[in-house]
């Protein structure tokens, strides 16, 4: 058994592509190892947000972790900021860090691009990543590819702090499922489905009513080939489009080619419309019960003082090696 930790940021809808791509798997996980798994709303105003929307998307996105079938008994759920030890190692680790590598991030690169004004929270949203990471002295980290480079930074920072005051943090290994899937934009394969993109239309939000589900699939992007086969370099639309139709049916991309032989894209779509509906319908029953019952809170309450309670530890341990004097 290890310990796992990850997090999705409360920034906009939750998508099929954060169902697959991460939840899947934390529900897996929790089976077999200590998970942690964070709403990271102090991530999230790295960038500026409506309190309101704040609010409510981070108690959406807890509530999500339930409905999908993380069990609150088997796999710690929280809030970052209902855990200051984050915050606290996260200076930390910024007083070890260089300008140069967080300036080398590129994510950052990326995200203040042709801004006047850059805020300090994005340049060092790396660094608390870190602290995230290393306050449970977490082995497996479930990561997608954008973040790969923060958790290679994060190495970097564990093996300089024990290089400069003893063996303190174990090196997080990235966890990569043995079946993956990166589910992509519905109007651009190239780009990841994003639950950030301005366009609704790209994404199928997991609360997503049905027919709007039905509509965005139908609409989906796909070539003029009209030809159901799965080739990502030079069919992305539709080898995207029979990813997910694989992932939610269980069928292999072959018996979904095989079964759609001789037929144009409009079968097809129809009835992968069909089958992400019918799909999001317990998971949208279950949120919903999560949201009325009042149950949430009590999870995240228990999460918190679970989390605080490992991290205290690991902190503590940290504070003294550096040499601050720890109160009595």
């Amino acid at each position: 058994m290890k310990r796992v930790l990850s997090g999705i940021q409360p920034s906009g809808q939750l998508t099929m592509g954060n169902y697959i791509g991460a939840m899947q798997n934390f529900v897996k996980l929790q089976h077999d190892h200590e998970c942690f798994f964070m709403i990271v709303d102090l991530h999230a105003i790295t960038v500026p947000q409506d309190p309101a929307a704040l609010r409510e998307q981070s108690e959406q996105v807890a509530a999500l972790y339930l409905a999908a079938g993380i069990d609150p008994s088997k796999a710690s759920i929280f809030l970052q900021s209902h855990v200051p030890q984050h915050a606290e190692l996260g200076w930390l680790m910024t007083t070890i860090a260089n300008m140069g590598e967080l300036e080398r991030m590129t994510q950052f690169k990326d995200k203040s691009e042709g801004k006047e004004s850059i805020p300090a929270g994005l340049f060092v949203y790396p660094t608390l990543m870190a602290a995230d990471i290393l306050v449970y002295n977490a082995e497996l980290i479930p990561v997608g590819d954008d973040q790969k480079q923060h958790l290679e930074l994060t190495r970097d920072l564990a093996n300089r702090f024990n290089h400069r005051y003893g063996d303190t943090f174990r090196m997080p290994e990235p966890y990569t499922p043995e079946v993956g899937a990166r589910i992509m934009s519905l109007d651009d394969a190239s780009k990841k489905m994003s639950k950030s993109n301005p366009n609704a239309g790209s994404y199928i939000a997991l609360l997503d009513d049905p027919a709007v589900v039905r509509k965005k699939i139908s609409r989906a992007k796909t070539d003029s080939e009209a030809l159901v086969k799965f080739d990502p370099a030079n069919k992305p639309e539709i080898s995207n489009l029979l990813g997910i139709y694989s992932h939610i049916s269980g069928l292999s991309v072959a018996e979904i080619e095989a079964k759609y032989e001789g037929q144009m894209y409009g079968p097809f779509k129809k009835d992968l419309g069909e089958l992400v509906a019918n799909f999001l319908e317990p998971l949208q029953a279950r949120y919903r019960e999560v949201r009325q019952s009042g149950e949430l809170y009590d999870v995240l309450k228990q999460g918190a003082e679970r989390a605080q309670e490992v991290a205290q530890l690991k902190l503590d341990d940290v504070k003294k090696r550096m040499g601050f004097v720890m109160p009595r």
